[in-house]
């Protein structure tokens, strides 16, 4: 027998054991969760449920695997019969079994990734929608914007809205090109994997006796990661337990951020509204993460709006509180996180050193200064600043500013001229490196932007300009080429070309600047295989890893909270969890970066940044502050608080509006913005507010209604 009690600490006991009807597992970050969810299966069978008559739902097959290997473990024997996968795996299992009865009488035949694109464009081809348009969007985006619809449940139209807006004008052909799928599909007996949940939710809506049946056959459900389930999946959990069957969802809604693949963090929150009497379990003992970590953390939760109070707490009660350096600018942040880096490489090794970020060109800048100095490092979300298209396109450019006899350059730019293939390339080339202007007057009279870009070109490399200069030219010259080539995503690449002008603004010279930058990048390749290395990540890539040490980077206003969220209340609530996920992926030691300015968009000026709005919303007894000097080093900060909505050019200070108040932060209403939440007093008697829809606002406090 196993002793349980001795096994697991009271809350997982509490979940693990609990007997009959639906219960909520709120499971904190690093609180053991599957240890919990194991134990859970292990003390089912041992009160006699039958194996066979328990469903675990997962979104990794190697998830379950897991969790089912590791009961087997603990209970010393195999369990034969519990079926344990994902939603889809459950899904194709039921409707291959049933698959007349929602018209698929010869079998279902399932359609992977490949399949659906060739699909989708031959009705592309069918509509003759896109001939002759370069910047249609590719047969892979079509994809992925209809099955981003339906997981989302939204009309394609509404979902180009909000977030895919250069993609309007073919937002009414991308939903005939949906709908003219689906007919596709069902005329050739196809399913593709959304299909499969909402099929299975058709069947189990219509057929009574199958959904007894299956009820009947799975008596314990067990869902993990419930908050990262989108709206069809929850609807299939009710309708396999029913309002008050053996249901046990295991999740955190403050770590539900992925509402871009189709979560939906309503699901968790509402659990206890679509089932009977509830019963909800909080696991709040962390086991990663010393206290002053996760005291931290907690605050960053208080802010939210809607959420399962909980507040975690752990026996490693010792431990150094978070940091928050304040470096000058965003550049000279890259040289004070890679200080940092050199500094915990030592302390804690490099595999336990990790830097995040919020969206996957920041770390352009890092990067770069890692490379300068042969620091190793592996990059998860969004692609190393030498691999990514767009910029190596640029930097194309700027070699023939230094090189005009470089004719893998010549080539790379030519190539993404309209009508210019591979081979005109080479000749092209040739033509400019032999000075033959024979041809090249053939050339430029039937290539007009040809013509264009030997002219910008020769002119900086008669001016010498700097690398700065050179991209004025160059970006503006580029940025057809760029919609053209990459109609799909330029929005998200058009960011890291702002950050390679932002790096650009820090150099003087173009051959030093082209030597930091194009250096090989598959001379790191082999250190990228060990695992000594240090790990930069977007947290989103980063959910469920952990490390000794946690960098986290450009924690400023429009980098995170993204520009987009601030002005979305659902959206900035997510970008706050993103920021809990990344401050509890920290075991020992949490730093966190807001540079106190960042560089203009292709200018070679800064101008001051505000601090996170999450960061302002913290007392400042919970991290120590360091600030930069202009020597380069970090000191801990101890003269007055500055306030930091008026940033002069000198270090700002994050902890400027913790002043003693009278006035509680909380929230309040205002006749034209409505409500929000104070997130900082201004002395003497201003309040700045994040109101939902409108962003953060200043206000003299007499003018709004506490609430």
């Amino acid at each position: 027998m196993i002793d349980f009690k001795n096994e697991l600490n009271p809350a997982q006991y509490e979940a693990a054991t609990h007997p009959q009807g639906p219960v909520l597992v709120i499971a904190g970050a690093g609180s053991g969760k599957t240890r919990t969810i194991v134990y859970r299966l292990a003390w089912l069978v041992e009160q006699g449920i039958p194996p066979e008559s328990i469903l675990l739902m997962t979104f990794t097959r190697k998830a379950a695997q897991e969790m089912l290997q590791r009961t087997e473990l603990i209970l010393g024997r195999n369990l034969h019969g519990t079926q344990g996968g994902t939603f889809h795996a459950f899904a194709y299992s039921v409707l291959r079994q049933n698959a007349a009865e929602i018209g698929f009488p010869n079998g279902i035949t399932l359609m992977d990734r490949s399949d659906s694109e060739a699909a989708v464009k031959e009705v592309k081809d069918q509509l003759k929608f896109g001939k002759g348009d370069r910047s249609y969007p590719k047969k892979s985006t079509l994809l992925d914007m209809i099955s981003k619809s339906r997981n989302k449940e939204l009309s394609i139209d509404t979902l180009v809205n909000s977030e895919a807006f250069h993609l309007a004008t073919y937002a009414s052909e991308m939903e005939q090109i949906a709908k003219g799928y689906a007919v596709y599909k069902k005329q050739h007996g196809l399913m593709d994997y959304d299909d499969l949940l909402f099929y299975l939710e058709e069947l189990l809506t219509k057929d009574k006796f199958l959904r007894n049946s299956l009820r009947s056959r799975y008596q314990y459900i067990m869902v993990d990661e419930y908050q990262d389930t989108n709206l069809v999946q929850a609807r299939i959990v009710g309708l396999l337990a029913g309002k008050n069957g053996n249901v046990m969802a295991v999740g955190d809604d403050a770590q539900s951020i992925y509402s871009f693949r189709g979560a939906d963090v309503t699901n968790i929150l509402k659990f206890p509204d679509i089932f009977e009497d509830v019963k909800i379990v909080r696991l709040e003992q962390n086991y990663r993460s010393t206290q002053p970590i996760l005291d931290l953390t907690n605050a960053i939760l208080d802010g939210a709006e809607t959420k399962f109070d909980k507040k975690l707490f752990t026996e490693q009660t010792w431990g150094d509180k978070p940091q928050l350096m304040v470096p000058l600018s965003d550049f000279s942040q890259s040289n004070r996180v890679l200080d940092r880096i050199i500094e915990l490489q030592k302390k804690h090794g490099p595999e336990e050193v990790a830097v995040l970020f919020r969206a996957g060109y920041q770390s352009y800048g890092l990067e770069v200064a890692l490379k300068r100095l042969g620091v190793g490092f592996k990059k998860y979300g969004g692609l190393k600043f030498n691999e990514a298209a767009h910029i190596k396109d640029v930097l194309a450019f700027m070699r023939l500013v230094s090189n005009p006899a470089d004719i893998i350059a010549w080539q790379r730019t030519l190539g993404h001229i309209k009508g210019v293939g591979p081979k005109t390339a080479t000749k092209i080339a040739q033509a400019v490196i032999s000075a033959d202007q024979k041809a090249l007057g053939k050339f430029t009279k039937k290539y007009q932007l040809l013509q264009d870009i030997l002219r910008d070109l020769d002119g900086l490399r008669k001016k010498n300009s700097s690398p700065a200069t050179c991209l004025e030219i160059i970006v503006p010259l580029y940025r057809p080429l760029l919609v053209a080539q990459y109609p799909d995503d330029y929005p998200r690449r058009e960011a890291g070309i702002e950050q390679l002008s932002q790096i650009a603004s820090n150099y003087d010279d173009l051959e030093f600047f082209l030597t930091d930058l194009c250096l090989d990048p598959d001379q790191h390749s082999e250190e990228e295989k060990k695992e000594d290395v240090v790990t930069l990540s977007t947290i989103h890539s980063a959910k469920g890893l952990e490390w000794n040490a946690v960098i986290i980077i450009d924690l400023v206003e429009d980098r995170f909270p993204s520009r987009k969220s601030m002005q979305k209340p659902q959206e900035y609530e997510e970008e706050r969890r993103l920021l809990y996920v990344a401050c509890t992926r920290a075991r020992k030691e949490l730093i966190m970066c807001a540079p106190a300015s960042i560089n203009r968009k292709n200018t070679d000026f800064s101008e001051p940044a505000v601090p996170s709005p999450f960061l302002r919303e913290l007392d400042n007894a919970l991290f120590d502050e360091l600030q930069e000097s202009y020597s380069g080093g970090m000191a801990k900060k101890k003269n007055a608080p500055v306030n930091p909505a008026a940033y002069t050019d000198t270090a700002p200070s994050i902890s400027a509006s913790k002043k003693p108040s009278p006035m509680k932060l909380g929230h309040c209403k205002h006749k034209i913005f409505g409500r929000g939440k104070i997130i900082e007093r201004i002395e003497p008697n201003k309040l700045r507010i994040n109101f939902p829809g409108f962003g953060p606002k200043v206000i003299v406090e007499d003018f709004v209604e506490m609430l």
